[in-house]
């Protein structure tokens, strides 16, 4: 069997989260059913580290597809050549864009709708093209995976899919999140934050990823609170609006605001397992997978009760409404003020982040993908 995988997102040194989700998955799959060939398109130079077995062929074929327009050119002109020359019996998109004009067998994997509920969080044409396409997108597959029971339903009602086109293929956590020792953290604040003990945020500093209210939020607690505590962002400013700066200049504790860009590896699960606390809030989110690395980092968490995210969390997190810094506030008042409350919630997580596993995903991925060509020959 050969299948044909857009992988655009396998950049090196740039995997963000739909790129994580292909590596993760892939990397797995790929090695476990050598009787099939894997097709892996690029739309770019490659790295061969993302060739991961020999069952793997490498193609790259233009336009590089980071603009609506060479969105629609690469998956309407190159994807439909490249699936037809090489004979494909499916074609597998972890980022849920697929090709109209393709007749190849398709499944799509669409990790959330939010750009169906808050259109203003992106630039007027990346909005329109998904409002256009990701209706027919979801029509068009022969089968969805997605990565929660929320966008499910999300998708179903937004785009009127039968339920029983889609496959929940939940998210993993990387097993390198694992719990700091007290004098790495020690060391991680006195590089990180003078010292001071701090609360976190992973995530692209993004709308959507409610920076506002979190720094509303931490600008209050400070106020409230005579402790001298920071707050650690991790994340590219790619995003970055008016309105969080305009937050961030009016504050009274901006200075014990830390921004660090992007990290990796060994120096996030540092940063992490030296935190008080995760402080992951976003207005939308169709998994959120900060929230298990933290739970791995045994580290108690604060998040949203809104969206997917009671869904990942259960009863291993401080739930806020994330649309009220007040709330937002309240929550981290509670996490300094209550030590018997954080080492429950950490018990809890503990337990809930042995749910999920990148191998747990990559087997039910691999599940979705024999449903569909299984569907398709009948």
């Amino acid at each position: 069997m050969k299948i044909a995988v857009n992988t655009r997102l396998l950049l090196e040194n740039k995997l963000e989260g739909l790129g994580w989700f292909t590596y993760e998955t892939f990397k797995r799959i790929t090695v476990q059913h050598p009787e099939h060939e894997f097709i892996f398109i690029f739309d770019r130079p490659y790295n061969d580290e993302f060739i991961f077995s020999k069952n793997v062929t490498p193609v790259v074929i233009p336009p590089q597809a980071r603009h609506p327009l060479f969105f629609y050119l690469w998956f309407e002109f190159s994807i439909p050549y490249i699936l037809k020359k090489t004979k494909a019996d499916i074609f597998v998109s972890p980022d849920g864009y697929l090709s109209l004009s393709a007749k190849t067998p398709s499944l799509a994997v669409m990790h959330d709708l939010n750009f169906e509920h808050y259109p203003k969080d992106l630039p007027w044409i990346i909005r329109k093209y998904y409002a256009y396409f990701f209706p027919r997108f979801a029509r068009k597959a022969n089968r969805i995976a997605t990565v929660s029971e929320f966008s499910k339903q999300d998708i179903i009602q937004s785009y009127q899919i039968s339920k029983d086109k889609i496959d929940v293929v939940y998210n993993g956590v990387n097993e390198l999140y694992v719990p700091v020792s007290e004098a790495l953290k020690e060391s991680a604040r006195k590089k990180y934050s003078d010292g001071k003990p701090y609360f976190v945020f992973v995530g692209a500093l993004h709308s959507r990823k409610n920076i506002v209210n979190l720094l509303k939020a931490f600008d209050l607690f400070r106020k409230k609170i005579n402790k001298e505590i920071k707050f650690i962002l991790v994340g590219e400013k790619k995003w970055w609006t008016v309105e969080m700066e305009k937050t961030y200049c009016s504050m009274q504790f901006k200075n014990d605001v830390i921004f660090t860009g992007r990290l990796y590896n060994e120096e996030l699960n540092l940063v992490i397992g030296s935190a008080l606390a995760m402080t992951y809030v976003s207005t939308f989110e169709g998994f959120g997978i900060p929230i298990l690395e933290a739970y791995r980092c045994e580290v108690p968490v604060i998040t949203s009760n809104v969206t997917s995210m009671p869904e990942v969390a259960v009863n291993g997190a401080l739930y806020a409404d994330p649309f009220s810094y007040e709330s937002i506030c309240d929550a981290m008042e509670n996490i300094v003020n209550n030590p018997m409350l954080c080492k429950k919630l950490i018990e809890n997580g503990i337990h809930r982040s042995k749910d999920f596993s990148w191998q747990k995903t990559a087997d039910k991925l691999w599940l979705s993908i024999e449903n569909t060509l299984r569907i398709n020959q009948f």
